[in-house]
């Protein structure tokens, strides 16, 4: 990879923050947009738009098609068996509350399981919550590692004949685990249950292929692979989506409709009500073609790589801590510098002009769990380098020196 040849394609990166270069370390909350998908987004607002499936003047089948290509493109990404499997949302919070509100809550009741992991973003712990008191189905929760993983043992003893429904993150958006989510769906299968993925911090990443996992569900967003904001995508078995009752009605969902009653279209068609993310769409297609382009083989080697190296280099800073499993880990590195807050540590950065996260990362459970109110996260993606790990460890020495002095 030319990793030069690639930061020139992303114009946000080359400005000045607080009087120094940006180093931009937030892409697990949201990555940066190459030039490309820019473009894409441009030119179809300045000579493609209109509505879709509905004119049949050329505008409406331009639409249309960048549309449906964009379907197309996302359902080769992930080797889904065809478009048909690949439902448009907003993202992957969207995504995880469509399956919890239509699939779920149809097939839980009273003595049924739904298993997760305390290591949920929110967006795949609340939903879960929400059907389990709905229908009086119980949540569980694997047991984790010191580390924050999951064994396949405590997976066989979790997941039982009375689960309905598993659901776990691919890669935790905190502690960079990489969770063996294909295994899991084979306990999933054999007990009767369903498989549901969030791969938020996964498809951004690396290679996804969801007949390999084979996931029943699995569910992404474009912003955090270059992709525009407010656009992801559902991927489910079709006999799954096919079984499932849409959660939003209006137009463009149904198949015939009169006064008192109305039918659905086929998936994925009957989840999608009202005029579409179109311009969303176009652009996840544009930042799908960029991510190929790179491979992304180059890309998982190249993000893992800057992840050790970024281990090593602050595992060596005297009073902060790292959260999470060692070398086999994704692309991030969640840390505390000991005696200050990580909301101060963040400030700090940014007056040098290095953008990172803190907070508790939509993962409240799980802060408890580690005995901190919040942390700090520095995330990597295709643009980073080693030298902006390296400013990140002059940085955090500095914020240590300057604080130890200050509470001194």
């Amino acid at each position: 990879m030319n990793i030069h040849a690639i930061r020139e394609q992303f114009p946000i990166l080359h400005q000045e923050v607080n009087g120094h270069p940006l180093v931009y370390l937030d892409s697990a909350a949201s990555s940066q947009k190459p030039r490309s998908v820019i473009d894409a987004v441009k030119r179809y607002y300045e000579l493609d738009h209109a509505n879709v499936h509905r004119g049949v003047h050329t505008l409406g089948s331009r639409a249309t098609d960048a549309y449906e290509g964009a379907r197309e493109k996302v359902a080769q990404f992930l080797n889904a068996s065809s478009p048909e499997e690949i439902v448009f949302t907003r993202g992957t919070t969207t995504a995880l509350n469509l399956v919890a509100s239509s699939y779920a809550r149809a097939v839980c009741g009273e003595g049924d399981e739904i298993v997760i992991s305390k290591m949920e973003h929110h967006a795949n712990l609340i939903p879960w919550q929400q059907v389990a008191k709905a229908t009086g189905a119980a949540l569980k929760f694997f047991p984790m590692g010191e580390d924050g993983t999951i064994t396949l043992e405590d997976a066989e003893r979790t997941i039982t004949p009375n689960t309905k429904v598993v659901s776990l993150t691919h890669v935790s958006n905190v502690l960079g685990v990489v969770n063996p989510v294909k295994e899991i769906a084979a306990i999933a299968h054999r007990n009767g249950a369903v498989m549901v993925v969030d791969g938020a911090q996964s498809v951004p990443h690396m290679t996804v292929d969801v007949r390999d996992i084979d996931a029943d569900f699995y569910t992404f967003s474009g912003h955090k692979m270059c992709g525009p904001t407010g656009i992801g995508a559902l991927y489910g078995k079709k006999s799954l989506l096919n079984g499932m009752e849409p959660i939003e009605f209006g137009g463009e969902m149904i198949d015939f409709v009169d006064l008192y009653d109305a039918t659905w279209k086929e998936a994925p068609y009957r989840f999608e009500g009202g005029t579409p993310m179109i311009a969303g769409a176009v652009g996840l297609g544009a930042a799908i073609d960029f991510l190929k382009d790179i491979g992304m083989d180059n890309i998982d080697r190249h993000v893992k790589q800057l992840s050790a190296y970024a281990y090593d280099k602050l595992s060596a800073l005297e009073g902060l801590r790292i959260y999470g499993p060692g070398r086999d880990r994704a692309g991030l590195i969640t840390f505390n510098l000991e005696d200050v807050h990580p909301h101060d540590v963040a400030t700090v950065l940014d007056s040098k002009g290095i953008a990172i996260r803190a907070g508790h990362h939509c993962c409240q459970p799980l802060m408890r769990l580690l005995n901190v109110s919040a942390t700090a996260r520095a995330s990597f993606y295709i643009y980073n380098t080693e030298d902006e790990i390296d400013l990140l460890a002059d940085a955090l020495l500095q914020t240590k020196e300057f604080f130890g002095h200050a509470i001194g």
